[in-house]
């Protein structure tokens, strides 16, 4: 088997399709994005990645707070249509129906799970910021736990592949992480 070259081109497969929301100019606006993981474990916090040139960034950084909000598949329209409008443009506060958390954060009532984060750093990047939050809350409804943890398949999210940027819903269930590879372990 050869490997090719095929430029710097390279993204993680998949990633996690979310809805980030801040209020701008005093009113809500979302954006959808992609480039988004959990960075800590004590303290939670999360980070997101948004091109310099976003609307968003503008309120996350004045009201030092953000939402990331995990839209489940029948959410896709929505989702993709706020990735292809600006807030500059169009006014996206009446698009959903919302709740605020205790930072009086902007969040998406219909997307299964909400975590509200507060600003802990920006850092500046050539072409984009990374926001990094502290996580303040999560917010899920009861029907999407299973034994007091949120279930992937009732939260049903979709994910995001670049370059060729396409969604996709999540897949089978392969096995308990932190056991499979035990196998390996046991025979070293």
């Amino acid at each position: 088997m050869t490997k090719i070259n095929i430029g710097n081109k390279g993204f993680t497969y998949p990633m996690p399709m979310t809805i980030v929301g801040a209020h701008v100019d005093k009113k809500p606006n979302f954006m959808a994005v992609g480039w988004v993981t959990r960075v800590n474990y004590h303290p939670p916090i999360i980070a997101i990645a948004i091109n310099k040139n976003h609307y968003t960034n503008k309120g996350i950084i004045e009201s030092k707070a953000f939402s990331v909000n995990i839209p489940n598949v029948e959410m896709i329209e929505e989702t993709d249509y706020i990735g292809i409008v600006s807030g500059k443009k169009i006014d996206k506060s009446d698009i959903f129906d919302l709740f605020y958390g205790e930072l009086n954060t902007p969040m998406i009532k219909k997307c299964p799970l909400n975590i509200e984060c507060s600003l802990r750093e920006v850092v500046n990047l050539p072409t984009n910021q990374i926001f990094l939050g502290d996580i303040v809350a999560v917010y899920i409804e009861e029907k999407y736990l299973t034994d007091e943890k949120p279930d992937i398949k009732k939260l049903n999210p979709f994910t995001l592949t670049m370059p060729d940027n396409n969604f996709w819903s999540v897949g089978s269930h392969l096995g308990k992480a932190w056991e499979i590879g035990k196998k390996i372990k046991e025979r070293n």
